[in-house]
């Protein structure tokens, strides 16, 4: 059997509120209600950009349409931290989002948030989704009841919403429908203050907008302080002359059956240079609805209790354990914290490095200036652009006049405790240089050795040898010595012994 829809949508901004901040779209394939969380940050804008983000699956559906909404939730994620990302002001705003998409034969929804979807059969009402909220977990628990939760000063506080941070994960399902069945959506302004007994009256009257007209109407004479949408659709067969099945019949009939889709709230008023004016204004002599409610006053009583939350005037003291689960006020002044944040981290950043740099001047070590010893205030490293070390006193001793192995210590840095032990370390090696420089009296030594001969031609024998007498020699005459010197010069290589200082390495 040929199906399509009968649809109208409604959103009034109340009796309390200056904004609308809620969204709503109805067309031949696509029903969404979407709530704006966070006030003074946009929550308008968040609910009627997540709208326009999930109207792109306002077509004849093809394929899974579960997956199809969960792109188009991810999609809504997306657009809303690029909001945020370009003004961070808007940290904060998030939006509820219950979306039912149509293919001709039965709906898939999504849901994440309080607002709720509905259906109304042979006359009675049952709820389609579950509230993310922390009064419904105690109702789940069965801590408190229905009824209960309706009064509950906590029950405006949010599990789960589709914001610029966490990632979505809404709940998706399929809902079997047929001729004759009634599909409402709403925010919580209306499922808040009307119960199941209360929706089946309305609902079960009239066409889909006089519903949306009473329903609207019923939950501001119920005293809602929050803006109302509603959103109600009937499901009809198709006109004669349908055939088909599925996403071809929905295209089939949706010429005769549309009136084109209708978006309300926020997503049809934005942009705009005023507050929105309710349908309703009339119902309250006085209400010009353009002021916060006083506390104490009927508005803010409400029902009673003062709302709390992320939609609550006054405000009271809220118990640790529930406040974890709730979502944060919005903060204000982002870009001045932010910038505050930078300064500090780079004050604190500037102050390490003179700290350290303040340390290095106070460490001292002795290295080479040139062709000469000095002594370096500083640390011995080096840190392109950056001087560590720099000459704090210069010395007469020279590198070349130290033995090589402490010439090469001296070259790579001797370090030291302080300016003290530098220049102890410097004294040392002066006293090395002069231990270790040569004597200028020491040279060759000459042995002149004479040496008598009784050669007849008083040639002299080198070698430093007298050749032996024979037996028959004869003593020179004297006074005719026949002289034979002999030079004797040894020079032979310094070495080094055990624990020398002027050796090739040290002891």
């Amino acid at each position: 059997m040929a199906l399509t829809l009968r649809y109208a949508a409604l959103s009034d901004v109340g009796r309390v509120r200056k904004d609308n901040q809620d969204s709503g779209l109805a067309s031949d394939y696509l029903l969404v209600v979407a709530d704006g969380v966070g006030g003074a940050v946009r929550g308008d804008l968040a609910s009627s950009t997540a709208v326009q983000a999930l109207r792109r699956l306002d077509r004849p559906a093809g394929g899974d349409l579960l997956e199809a909404l969960a792109g188009g939730f991810h999609r809504a994620h997306d657009r809303i931290a690029e909001l945020v990302e370009d003004d961070p002001e808007l940290e904060g705003t998030s939006t509820t989002i219950t979306a039912a998409l149509f293919d001709g034969s039965r709906l898939a929804v999504g849901h994440l948030g309080d607002s709720r979807a509905y259906l109304f059969r042979d006359g009675e009402v049952s709820q389609l989704t579950t509230d993310h909220t922390f009064v419904q977990s105690l109702v789940d628990e069965g801590r408190i009841t229905e009824e209960e939760a309706r009064t509950h000063p906590h029950r405006n506080l949010i599990l789960r919403a589709v914001d610029a941070i966490h990632e979505t994960d809404p709940d998706l399902f399929y809902v079997e429908v047929a001729p004759g069945d009634r599909i409402m959506l709403c925010s919580d302004g209306c499922s808040g203050v009307l119960d199941n007994s209360r929706l089946a009256d309305i609902l079960g009257t009239g066409t889909p907008d006089f519903a949306a007209v009473e329903l609207v109407r019923a939950a501001l004479e119920a005293g809602t302080t929050d803006n109302v949408t509603a959103v109600v659709a009937d499901v009809v067969e198709a006109p004669d002359g349908a055939e088909g099945n599925g996403a071809d019949t929905a295209a089939q009939t949706s010429a005769a059956a549309s009136t084109g889709a209708m978006l309300v709230g926020a997503a049809a008023e934005l942009p705009r240079n005023k507050a929105p004016r309710g349908l309703f204004r009339g119902h309250r002599s006085g209400d010009t609805g353009e002021l916060e409610p006083v506390p104490g006053s009927e508005a803010s009583a409400g029902r009673g209790l003062p709302f709390l939350g992320r939609r609550a005037e006054p405000e009271e003291d809220l118990d640790p354990e529930e406040l974890r689960y709730a979502p944060r006020p919005p903060r204000r002044w982002v870009w001045l914290r932010r910038l505050a944040l930078a300064v500090v981290l780079l004050a604190l950043l500037g102050g390490g490095l003179k700290l350290g740099y303040d340390w290095t001047q106070r460490q001292y070590f002795v290295s080479a200036d040139g062709d000469d010893v000095a002594i370096f205030r500083g640390i011995s490293a080096e840190i392109p652009g950056v001087e560590l070390a720099t000459v704090h006193e210069r010395t007469t001793v020279r590198v070349a006049s130290l033995p090589e192995y402490r010439a090469r210590q001296v070259r790579s840095g001797i370090d030291a405790r302080d300016l003290a032990d530098a220049r102890q370390i410097v004294t040392r090696l002066e006293e090395l240089v002069i231990e270790c420089e040569p004597d200028p009296t020491s040279g060759p030594s000459s042995s002149p050795t004479s040496s008598p001969t009784g050669s007849p031609t008083g040639r002299a024998t080198g070698g430093g040898r007298t050749p032996a007498p024979g037996p028959t020699s004869a003593p020179a005459p004297t006074g005719s010595p026949t002289a034979s010197p002999t030079a004797s010069t040894s020079t032979a290589p310094p070495t080094a012994t055990p624990g020398d200082p002027c050796g090739e390495e040290a002891p």
